[in-house]
Formats: structure tokens, C-alpha cells, sequence
């Protein structure tokens, strides 16, 4: 699985890893850590997670985040 994040808000980022992993939002939830509400709040927008959030989602998932420098 690949995604520019540039390119989506942070609520599609979250459900793309979401979905891509077969998961509903109270088993995600669950496995992250988090409550079924704040899954449902951070996908809908009304809410923000912070980077160490997805830091931790990312090795769950066994994920990489790669951050470029375009002016290279």
C-alpha cells in the first residue's frame, strides 16, 4: 500500500489505513489503542491526531513514513 499524503486531510489518511487493513473503526480502534469515538472523531475531521499517533499506527501496521525534501 502506498499514499502521498500531501495529497489527502488527515481524516482520509487515517481511514485509508483503516480500510486498507480490513478493519471496522472499533476493531481499529482497539488495536491502536484508542476509543471507537476518537477513530469516529478523527475520521469525520472533528478531530486531529497527532504525529506520534501515526507513528504508532505505522508500526502496528508494520507501515513506513518516508518524508522528502523535493528541493533535491
Amino acid at each position: 500500500m502506498e499514499l502521498n499524503a500531501k495529497e489527502y486531510k488527515p481524516d482520509e489518511v487515517l481511514r485509508f489505513i483503516r480500510q486498507n487493513s480490513g478493519l471496522t473503526q472499533k476493531e481499529f480502534a482497539k488495536k491502536i489503542g484508542k476509543s471507537e469515538f476518537w477513530e469516529q472523531s478523527n475520521e469525520i475531521g472533528r478531530a486531529n491526531y497527532y504525529f506520534k499517533d501515526l507513528i504508532k499506527i505505522a508500526k502496528l501496521f508494520n507501515l513506513d513514513i518516508i518524508i522528502r525534501d523535493r528541493k533535491n
